[in-house]
């Protein structure tokens, strides 16, 4: 089976399934539903100030709230009861801000119920939840509502006026906006999706992130592609069985959707449930946003510390254990902050290269950069020794060490 493609033949849900699983996460939010979630090693400290009912009313396969940061702007697809919302609210501090997105109105009132409460036992409010589909990030279907319950549907005319006004809200008024989110979280939600729109879903991760934001998505996968009879099972569906993706393909759908440093920071070795032969298990994945924009060369370059021998980036260029690799400017930044800065050793040029005598570059040409390239325009007698930012004092104090 080719791995080029991240989804498998798309299979359109019949109307029964989307109503199931409506159904079945409303009923989630009255009752606990335990075969919606598999266990999860949440941190206690960040539990406490939650009320047992949104506890027992969440759903999920991980723990994506460790990648948040402080003041962190933070967007969680499917937010369900807001648990991990007011997690991430306590790590962002008063200075961050949390946007809970969700579609199950039922779910949306529980979260919404508490949401002076525990905010005022965390010391701070920075929560707020809005209602749409985490595939189109544009429409804020509250807004939506309320024009329409000023504008009642009575006509063709007042059809086409709700299509215009459903168009305006999401161009000047996008429930989330461009480039506004540092994390986007996820927990077991993006299998509840219709898989023609997951490719949608993950283009919208990545247009309201910011350069240089992160995606964290803990998720159910699978080892093996769902056939079409078990993507028809509303019930298998609504349990976050029949719309898993493919491990693989799952990974693949973020390097599709334009991000990069795609790993998977976390896999359950047992699976949570096997059908039909069919394992599946959680999954978190991390991915960042910033390989976009032009490729200028700066006469930089990076070595890979190993331990492997090669290594093959997301633009195909290898980089070779122990060489000068040439890269672009950009590449050269990407590589110098996380999930690689550990990975490498940045070689800047002796002289800096102004912005007008960069040049385009290749970032799949798999070029060294040699040493008297990093050194362009400065002769070895022009560095006196013990000058150069490769020697360091001895230890006792001395003369450096070249």
């Amino acid at each position: 089976m080719s791995q080029s493609s991240s989804l498998p033949t798309p299979v359109r849900q019949p109307e029964s399934t989307l109503e199931t699983v409506q159904a079945r996460y409303a009923e989630g939010a009255q009752q606990q539903v335990p075969e919606l979630c598999c266990p999860v090693d949440y941190d206690a400290s960040l539990l406490s100030v939650l009320p047992e009912e949104i506890i027992e009313r969440d759903y999920g396969c991980g723990d994506p709230s460790r990648f948040v940061r402080e003041g962190d702007v933070v967007v969680d697809l499917g937010s369900g009861a807001g648990k991990i919302c007011y997690m991430a609210s306590q790590i962002v501090g008063p200075k961050g801000r949390v946007i809970g997105v969700d579609t199950t109105d039922e779910m949306l009132a529980l979260a919404r119920d508490h949401q002076q409460s525990v905010g005022d036992r965390i010391g701070w409010h920075n929560v707020e939840f809005r209602r749409g589909h985490i595939q189109d990030l544009r429409l804020d279907h509250d807004a939506l509502e309320a024009w329409i319950s000023d504008h009642p549907i009575q006509d063709v005319q007042g059809l086409t006026a709700l299509d215009r006004h459903r168009e305006a809200l999401r161009e000047s008024a996008p429930m989330i906006a461009d480039e506004s989110a540092d994390v986007v979280l996820s927990n077991c939600v993006l299998n509840l999706v219709d898989p023609q729109d997951k490719p949608r879903m993950f283009a919208e991760i990545f247009r309201v992130l910011k350069r240089g934001g992160r995606a964290a998505i803990s998720d159910i996968v699978s080892d093996e592609d769902v056939p079409e009879e078990m993507q028809r099972d509303p019930e298998l569906w609504s349990g976050c069985i029949s719309g898993a993706m493919r491990e693989d393909r799952f990974l693949q759908a973020f390097a599709d959707a334009g991000l990069y440093g795609v790993e998977i920071a976390s896999y359950q070795s047992e699976p949570w449930a096997v059908v039909n032969g069919i394992e599946f298990r959680s999954m978190t994945v991390l991915a960042y946003k910033g390989k976009e924009g032009p490729c200028d060369d700066y006469r930089e370059a990076v070595v890979y510390k190993g331990p492997w021998k090669k290594v093959i980036d997301d633009d195909g260029q290898t980089l070779t254990r122990g060489v000068r690799s040439a890269v672009c400017r950009k590449t050269f930044e990407i590589y110098t902050r996380e999930p690689y800065a550990e990975q490498f050793i940045p070689v800047p040029p002796l002289l800096p290269v102004e912005a007008a005598d960069a040049a385009p570059f290749d970032c799949r040409t798999n070029t060294p950069r040699s040493a008297a390239e990093t050194k362009q325009g400065v002769t070895q007698a022009e560095v006196a020794p013990g000058t150069s930012a490769c020697c360091e004092p001895s230890p006792d104090g001395g003369a450096p060490c070249c």
